[in-house]
């Protein structure tokens, strides 16, 4: 369903919106790394863009010529704007602060899936690369939203943020470096990923500290966001040991009987865990340069960003959902 501030199309100024809100959502949920905020800057978006079509038809402005180069700039400018509302909001924030998950394995487009799913998942950014973006200032993350999720050259992306070339080429260098010096250069298989993430989830939720201490890195790093509304630790655990000792008890403190589904979430492999038939957590991990082991574990708790992980529909033959599993 689209969102309900989602325009009606009723003339051409408001269909060309519509035919590209999907990459302006993708574009302002990278970011920013909420839905909130990301449907906010469409629909300022939307408020300037139905504005300039109205001047332009009273003769009072050129025409458009490129609808979408038009769309883009205004939500990036939009995003940058919003940025800092949104740092002001962090500073308030109880606990670390992680982006909102989103399921990019949902139906198929055709089938009741909205703008915002379609778009997430034809350019998903994972959500440990959306936790490293949070380290760049807004330009950086702008250029490198731009050039590396959506493949603009830097000559467009100037046009855009209103830089010079050079600029913005120094910006794209310096947002790489930082990326670069937080994650791997070369990330693992989606296999290789979708089989450790089962690993793991299997030794965390299961109890299994010794699985868990030959899982985990050396330096791994445990995030819980439950943004003061969900028991979780004020600020990140490092260190293999404190890490497995973290989840084991998180674990032996969750409800005696919940259930979770392993899910594909920002394009990555991921555990929805269903509390009661509730969204309980998310948990997602990112692992070593050698696929190997696990360096950094997200589990996100606060209820408020969890409203869209809902439960698989699609049932088994036997009525079972898919990939679920039990712990009494």
């Amino acid at each position: 369903m689209a969102d309900s501030r989602t325009p009606v199309a009723t003339d051409a100024a408001t269909q060309a919106f519509l035919d590209h809100r999907e990459l302006l959502f993708a574009v302002a949920y990278n970011m920013l790394g909420t839905v909130a905020d990301a449907e906010d800057v469409l629909q300022e978006t939307w408020l300037s863009w139905a504005g300039r079509t109205r001047a332009e038809e009273a003769g009072k402005a050129p025409e458009i010529s490129h609808p979408r180069a038009y769309l883009v700039r205004i939500t990036v400018r939009q995003a940058l704007a919003r940025r800092a509302r949104i740092a002001r909001r962090r500073e308030t924030y109880v606990g670390p602060w992680l982006p909102e998950p989103l399921l990019t394995d949902g139906p198929d487009p055709a089938v009741g899936e909205d703008a915002s799913e379609q778009a997430v998942r034809a350019e998903s950014v994972s959500l440990a690369m959306l936790v490293v973006l949070e380290t760049l200032t807004p330009l950086e993350r702008a250029v490198f939203v731009l050039h590396e999720v959506f493949g603009y050259a830097h000559t467009e992306t100037a046009d855009i943020l209103g830089r010079s070339p050079a600029a913005v080429r120094q910006l794209a260098h310096r947002a790489r470096a930082r990326v670069r010096a937080r994650r791997p250069r070369y990330q693992a298989h989606p296999r290789v990923r979708r089989q450790a993430t089962q690993r793991f989830v299997a030794a965390a939720l299961g109890g299994d500290l010794g699985a868990l201490l030959e899982i985990l890195a050396p330096e791994a790093t445990l995030w819980m966001d439950g943004g003061g509304k969900a028991h979780a630790a004020p600020r990140p655990i490092h260190g293999r040991d404190r890490v497995a000792r973290a989840l084991t008890g998180y674990a032996t403190r969750s409800a005696q009987e919940f259930r979770f589904e392993h899910r594909d979430v920002n394009g990555d492999a991921a555990v929805v865990v269903f509390e009661d038939g509730s969204p309980h957590a998310v948990m997602v991990i990112d692992l070593d340069a050698d696929g190997e082991q696990v360096r950094e574990v997200y589990l996100v708790m606060n209820p408020d960003k969890l409203s869209a992980m809902e439960a698989a529909e699609a049932m088994e033959p036997d009525g079972t959902p898919p990939e679920v599993e039990r712990r009494a």
